[in-house]
């Protein structure tokens, strides 16, 4: 199994800070590997990168929301998000979130279900082929009719090549689904990529949104990553109050340098036409999608 880079531990503070209640839409945690241990077979494993270190960056860059993502790591044991969500909320408004993994809607109960969702898991997450978790045909359908009964949204991981080829098993959902990583296109062929069509024409129906992440993989050109603006910006412009925002801390499965936290959150200032998009991509589109508590 290959040693996979940890994140950069000096970011800085973006200028100028991101809004009132901004919202991280995508980060995960994890623990030490003698409190929770990997699954079985686990397709990777990370460097430590546990809840009070997130917390700490958060701070940093001005972030008050954020929404922790089951690791592939850990399968369906969800002790470490359940651990972070305890520790991140304390017993003040509930400013942290959770995504499961998809794989705990097929191996677990729906007592362990409910326990997920009062600790304030919203969703789950169905990954890649490549991540070592995959679900049967028939898995995969009574997966999402739970989702339906939890009142959970669906998150899709693209594949490496992008959506184009996984997306038709998600496409009859009425509930919630949120696409990761801006659909993961070749940015190469601009409009002609078969994914970011498909991304576009989903975005026109009322329930598909997506997260503006993973623009340091997605980048052909690398730093400062301005290949990715005009992906993004079509995004926007198709769904404007449909995109979030996530980081992807600690950038799991990097074999480069992951970056510094500052400039992606710079660069999604980049993303945005004025100051009243930048409000919906960090704070009143999260708020409306994931469901957080008033203030």
């Amino acid at each position: 199994m290959p040693d996979y880079l940890p994140f950069d531990p000096h970011p800085r503070a973006p200028s100028p800070l991101p809004p009132a209640l901004a919202c991280d839409s995508q980060f995960h945690v994890f623990g030490p590997p003698e409190q929770y241990p990997v699954r079985p077979g686990a397709a990777y494993t990370m460097p430590t990168a546990t809840w009070q270190v997130a917390q700490a960056l958060h701070r940093t860059l001005g972030i008050q929301r954020g929404v922790i993502v089951q690791a592939t790591t850990y399968g369906a044991d969800h002790t470490v998000v359940l651990d972070a969500l305890a520790g991140l909320n304390g017993k003040g408004p509930r400013h942290y979130l959770a995504c499961a993994n998809a794989a705990v809607l097929s191996e677990r109960d729906d007592a362990y279900l409910h326990k997920l969702h009062d600790a304030g898991v919203r969703g789950a997450r169905f990954t890649r082929a490549g991540l070592g978790i995959s679900l049967l045909p028939a898995e995969q359908q009574r997966a999402f009719d739970r989702c339906r009964e939890m009142g959970w949204y669906v998150k899709v991981q693209p594949e490496a090549s992008g959506i184009a080829e996984q997306i038709a098993a998600f496409e009859h959902l009425e509930i919630p689904v949120l696409i990761d990583h801006m659909g993961r296109p070749d940015l190469a062929r601009g409009e002609a990529d078969p994914g970011l069509a498909k991304l576009v024409e989903l975005l026109g129906r009322g329930n598909f949104w997506v997260m503006l992440s993973l623009s340091e993989k997605t980048s052909q050109a690398g730093f400062p990553w301005d290949d990715v603006l005009p992906l993004a910006r079509r995004l926007i412009r198709a769904a404007p109050e449909r995109c979030v925002w996530g980081s992807d801390w600690p950038h799991p499965v990097s074999v480069k340098q992951p970056p510094n936290e500052g400039d992606l959150l710079e660069l999604v200032y980049r993303f945005a036409p004025d100051a009243a998009t930048l409000h919906k991509l960090l704070v009143s589109n999260p708020a409306t999608f994931f469901g957080f508590d008033t203030p």
